[in-house]
């Protein structure tokens, strides 16, 4: 066994944190799994494993190897696909990062007809609503919805997503209905909390094509998109979000648009990835699919 199998080995058991696991997925004995890591810890000289009856973690060696070898096995892969056809077959792991929501509502239901394109394709789909890092977490690609921090993250823009404000109609009922920014004061809102940082955002619109900001009451915070529309449709309060994530619940007037001339601004959509100079083809092509899917949902 050569020693980028090993590596790749060594990523899989420290990512199932179990051998066994890691044996089952790679369809490889379980001694042949174990041996791979031990002849990569005799090569180094420095454990990289704790091994216990119930459960594989990683040494501070095997943390510091972690990345490096996530790195070392990319750049193979993306080696071996510069110098296929440019119409070979695609073949590999693709690890992806998407916003909970988009990927449950738009790309999980569309994710056969890719992996039938591209059969010798995995993907490994990561959703949460917070900004992983990429490079730590060896994450091929990702999609991040609203303003970039700055990173060194290559950054490719698909468009934009509207957003709109939306009560249930017990809220309102309970409530009354808010007719301009001036009636915000008396209402509630479901605030969302950034599960990165905590910070409660504020409630935004545009007026005269000024951005406007107003810090909302409320009883209740989510810092996360399926909570935070649960918690409007329990009549909690007001909400602001993309009009794809609350479509059908309006149609069946579960939740009902308001201030409709005063929505917040769009919201940045951007494909991202580490800066590599040579781009695999499994990620180019998963994103001009992804950019293809979302497009109905998106403005230029």
């Amino acid at each position: 066994m050569d020693r980028i199998d090993q590596l790749r080995i060594f990523l899989r058991v420290a990512q199932c944190g179990s051998f066994t696991l890691a044996a089952d997925q790679l369809a490889l004995p379980r001694a042949s799994v174990s041996t791979a890591v031990q002849q990569l810890e005799g090569r180094l000289g420095v454990r990289l494993l704790h091994r216990t009856t119930r459960r594989v973690s990683l040494t501070p060696d095997g943390e510091s190897l972690l990345e490096r070898a996530r790195a070392v096995v990319a750049d193979v892969d993306e080696l071996e696909q510069q110098f296929r056809p440019a119409g070979g077959a695609l073949a590999g792991r693709l690890r992806v990062d998407l916003p909970s929501r988009v990927a449950r509502r738009l790309v999980a239901p569309a994710l056969p007809a890719f992996l039938e394109r591209h059969p010798g394709i995995e993907v490994e789909l990561g959703s949460s609503d917070r900004a992983v890092d990429l490079v730590h977490e060896g994450i091929d690609c990702a999609l991040r919805v609203g303003t970039l921090a700055a990173s060194s993250l290559v950054a490719r823009p698909l468009g934009t997503m509207r957003l709109i404000n939306c009560a249930s109609p017990a809220y309102l009922a309970r409530h009354g209905t808010p007719r301009t920014p001036l009636d915000l004061p008396r209402h509630l809102a479901v605030n969302y909390a950034s599960p990165t940082s905590g910070r409660i955002a504020p409630w935004e619109w545009q007026e005269d094509s000024a951005p406007q900001a107003l810090a909302m009451s409320g009883r209740v915070a989510a810092n996360n998109a399926e909570t935070y529309i649960a918690c409007c449709l329990a009549g909690l309060g007001l909400i602001q979000i993309p009009a794809f994530d609350v479509r059908e619940h309006l149609a069946a007037g579960e939740l009902v648009e308001v201030l409709p001339y005063w929505p917040a601004p769009p919201m940045p959509v951007h494909f991202v990835y580490p800066h590599r100079r040579h781009l695999s083809r499994r990620v180019q092509a998963f994103s001009a699919w992804l950019a293809g899917l979302l497009q109905p949902q998106l403005a230029a």
